[in-house]
């Protein structure tokens, strides 16, 4: 290859990520504003003025969850797709989906207005939310990956994985700037709704991936590959139903390895934000403030965590990284009632960086999930690959991890216990196969 050659290629991968980046960012935007507003303000608009604030916060919650298991369900449909037309038509209709019914959320009529049927909508919305994101994730890892030059590929998958932090800061930006430029009152009643209509970018951004950005080069290769070979190498009609019949198994260990990962992030995303507010009496503005700041950290732990995993392989980094959560647990919770700036802060970022050990490489393994074979599922990446499966979780944690979560506790005592256990329930988790 010429060395013009060369550094257009170079030119054209970096341009990929950075577009993956892009997406993933925008998409997570969608998907956390709504986990924000959840916090803040859901709970008193949507649902009825006789729910005791508890019942009404929980209520709030639980919608905030339909988009969780929505999420498996789009990462099998957009996979099975994606498989079959390409990864940027999966990515395309995800961030169409995505933006299209977030845009929906800041339209829908309040409780006062419309009475049950306000909840109803906005879970109808949130499923549609998760389902989109479900395929977001492997499509945009996928085109950031199979675009990524050999031994870089976890470096390039911190690409879409900054995307999470990225989503964050963007959705708590957009939720300070509305909060503090109007009164409470004008805020409950209309400005809420403002961070979810900006959504309307991500359809322009699906607009701007439909015309200038290519289908990665490994799935153009294998389509031609097949195309090549005839009809007896044509695609299957059915992946899922392919890697269902193979790797079960490895479906359902893999989705619950990430079960630890994800639930200490959301804990310390979404769940400390009404916590801090609630429980510690602390400012919105200080909440907010912190989350973004851990987000901000978070971005480049990914990068030399993802970096890393290239060289050194990606379970140690996840391993190291359910300990180190566990641990920072028992001082996340005192940090949080010193109620300071500082200690707020210094929670959440380090709480973040040390969930980024467990998030920053699971992009570089997706492509040894299940490339060319069968989906990619949303959230749920390495349902194949070239270590076994590990241990079964142990029975002492058949009760769930975060039972008890609302307990009264003594210094955040109950609260980092439940950390810890949803950590344990990572390091006794699979393997999660090198890539």
């Amino acid at each position: 290859m010429t060395a013009p050659a060369a550094a257009h290629t170079r030119g054209s991968t970096v341009r990929l990520a950075m577009t993956s980046s892009v997406a993933a960012g925008v998409e997570w935007y969608d998907f956390f504003v709504y986990g924000t507003a959840a916090a803040l303000v859901f709970p008193h608009i949507f649902f009825s003025p006789d729910l005791s604030p508890l019942v009404a916060q929980l209520a709030a919650f639980s919608t905030f969850a339909v988009g969780f298991i929505a999420r498996p369900l789009g990462g099998v449909v957009f996979g099975h797709f994606g498989d079959l037309y390409g990864r940027k038509t999966t990515l395309v209709a995800a961030l169409v989906i995505m933006g299209v019914s977030t845009l929906l959320v800041g339209l829908l009529p309040t409780y006062a207005t419309a009475g049950m049927w306000a909840p109803l909508m906005l879970i109808v919305l949130r499923f549609a939310q998760g389902f989109a994101v479900g395929g977001q994730w492997g499509a945009a890892a996928l085109i950031a990956i199979e675009n990524a030059p050999e031994g870089r590929r976890g470096l390039f998958g911190s690409f879409v994985q900054i995307g999470v932090p990225s989503g964050v800061i963007l959705a708590n930006v957009a939720f300070i700037l509305s909060d503090g430029l109007m009164d409470r009152a004008s805020f409950e009643a209309w400005g809420w709704r403002i961070p979810f209509l900006l959504s309307i970018v991500v359809v322009g951004l699906a607009l701007f991936v439909h015309t200038r950005i290519q289908e990665s080069r490994e799935f153009v290769a294998a389509a031609a590959e097949r195309k090549a070979a005839g009809p007896s190498q044509a695609p299957r009609r059915s992946p899922i139903l392919q890697v269902i019949a193979s790797s079960w198994r490895r479906i359902l260990l893999a989705g619950g390895a990430f079960i630890a990962s994800n639930a200490c992030f959301y804990v310390i995303i979404t769940w400390v934000i009404s916590y801090g507010t609630t429980e510690l009496a602390l400012s919105r503005e200080l909440m907010l403030g912190g989350v973004m700041f851990g987000s901000l950290c978070m971005i480049p732990a990914l990068i030399l965590v993802a970096s890393a995993s290239d060289r050194f392989g990606r379970y140690g980094l996840f391993r190291l990284g359910c300990i180190t959560t566990g641990l920072w647990s028992f001082a996340f919770f005192p940090l949080l009632e010193t109620g300071s700036p500082l200690g707020v802060g210094a929670a959440i970022a380090v709480g973040l960086c040390c969930v980024a050990m467990m998030y920053g490489p699971p992009g570089g393994a997706v492509r040894r999930a299940v490339l060319h074979r069968g989906p990619i599922f949303g959230g749920v990446p390495g349902l194949s690959g070239r270590r076994p499966a590990g241990r079964r979780l142990r029975a002492d944690d058949r009760h769930g991890p975060v039972r008890g979560f609302r307990q009264q506790h003594d210094g955040g005592r109950v609260h980092g216990g439940n950390l810890l256990r949803l950590a344990r329930l990572r390091v006794l988790a699979p393997c999660p196969p090198e890539g």
